[in-house]
C-alpha cells in the first residue's frame, strides 16, 4: 500500500472502502452505474482526537503528522511520498516539508476529507 493510502486509511478509517462493494453488489443488473460519494471526514477532529496527539505539531509537521499516525517519517518514506504526490524533486528541507505536508492535506481534501483553508494555503 501506499504511503499516502496509509495516512488515508489511518485518518479515514476503513468504512468507505469496506461498503463500497455491498453496495454494487446490491444493485439489480438493470440499474445505471451506482455513484458512491464518501462523506466528508472530519481530518482535524480525527487527528486530534488521536493519542499523542497533543504533543505534536501534526498541523504544520509532515514528521509529526507520520509520527501521530505511527508512520515511519524517515527520509526515504517522506520522498517516496512527495514522489507519489507529483513531487519527485523533494530533498527534505524545512521547505520541502511543509510542502509535502500542504500536498498531503490537499490531497486528503480531494479524496473526500474536510481540511481547513489555513491547511491548505
Amino acid at each position: 500500500m501506499s504511503i499516502f493510502g496509509r495516512i488515508k486509511d489511518a485518518i479515514f478509517g476503513k468504512k468507505a472502502e469496506a461498503a463500497t462493494p455491498d453496495v454494487v453488489a446490491a444493485a439489480p443488473v438493470a440499474a445505471e452505474p451506482v455513484s458512491i460519494a464518501v462523506a466528508d471526514v472530519d481530518v482535524i477532529g480525527n487527528l486530534a482526537a488521536m493519542p499523542g496527539a497533543d504533543g505534536l505539531n501534526w498541523r504544520g509537521s509532515i514528521v509529526d503528522l507520520m509520527k501521530l499516525l505511527d508512520i515511519d517519517s524517515s527520509y526515504a518514506n517522506r520522498k517516496e511520498l512527495a514522489t507519489e504526490l507529483g513531487n519527485a524533486a523533494y530533498e527534505g528541507s524545512a521547505e520541502d516539508n511543509i510542502l509535502l505536508h500542504k500536498h498531503v492535506m490537499k490531497a486528503l481534501a480531494e479524496n473526500g476529507g474536510s481540511v481547513p483553508a489555513e491547511l491548505l494555503d
